[in-house]
This record gives structure tokens, sequence and C-alpha cells, in this order.
């Protein structure tokens, strides 16, 4: 069911910090600043080889990455994210084998463009994951 890893997000608490780090110190090429006010986050990518990394850093008070950080104040790994083929078969056959999958089941549409959903942590080795349709 799961395809190619396709990133790593981590959550920050200085975006701009992040950022130049992995820029400057890493030679890493990076995206400009992607506001997602639907996800409640600002994200930076970092493009890698054979994947990304995906820099989070909360829009508003009310996002999840807001209260990661309260537990995280560092930052730390949040999710990983794979992709998929068939978003809406993948998350049947996720529920029928018993996951869950976070917010109210229907895909929003991610930083890519592209459909996402959420799987619950406690379902998958307490790491949250994202499914990615590409």
């Amino acid at each position: 069911m799961i395809g190619r890893l396709n990133h790593v997000a981590i959550a920050v608490p200085d975006l701009e910090a992040a950022t130049a780090m992995y820029r400057d110190t890493l030679g890493a090429i990076v995206s400009e600043e992607q506001a997602l006010p639907e996800h409640g986050v600002t994200v930076v990518f970092v493009e890698l080889p054979n994947t990304k990394v995906e820099l989070l850093h909360p829009l508003g008070e009310a996002s999840p990455i807001a209260k990661f950080l309260e537990s995280n104040p560092a930052g730390g790994m949040h999710h990983i994210c794979y992709e998929v083929s068939d978003i809406i078969a993948a998350r049947d056959q996720l529920i029928e084998k018993g996951a869950r999958v976070l917010g109210n089941g229907e895909p929003k549409i991610g930083a890519h463009g592209n459909p996402v959903l959420f799987l619950h942590p406690k379902d998958f080795t307490g790491t949250l994951m994202e499914l990615e349709q590409v």
C-alpha cells in the first residue's frame, strides 16, 4: 500500500533559524516559506536527493504544532509521510484493519497540492503518519 518516503517533518520553534541551519550550515536547497492556514502551520521544505525534510512552525495559537512545541520546546520529529497512489483506497483498507484516521477521515489538500490524511500515532508504534496521494 505505501510507496516512497515523501518527507520527514520536524517541528521547529524558530523557522528562520532552522531554515538557515539547513541552507547555510548543511548546504541544502530550501523552499520559500509557505503558510497553510487549513493545517495551522507554516512550512519550509528542504530538498534532498532521495526525499525532503519539512520544517513545521505554528501558524497561530490553535496550531497543533504549538501544542507539540509546548511539550518539546527545542522542537523535534513530528511525523513521517509516505506516498500512496489512491488515498481513499488506502484509507478504507487501513480503517478495515483497525487503524484510526485523524480528523473527519476526509483528505485535506497538503503543501504539495495533493490530498493528505494523518493516521493515529498509537496505531503505528508511536509515530504520527501522513499519507499523501501522488
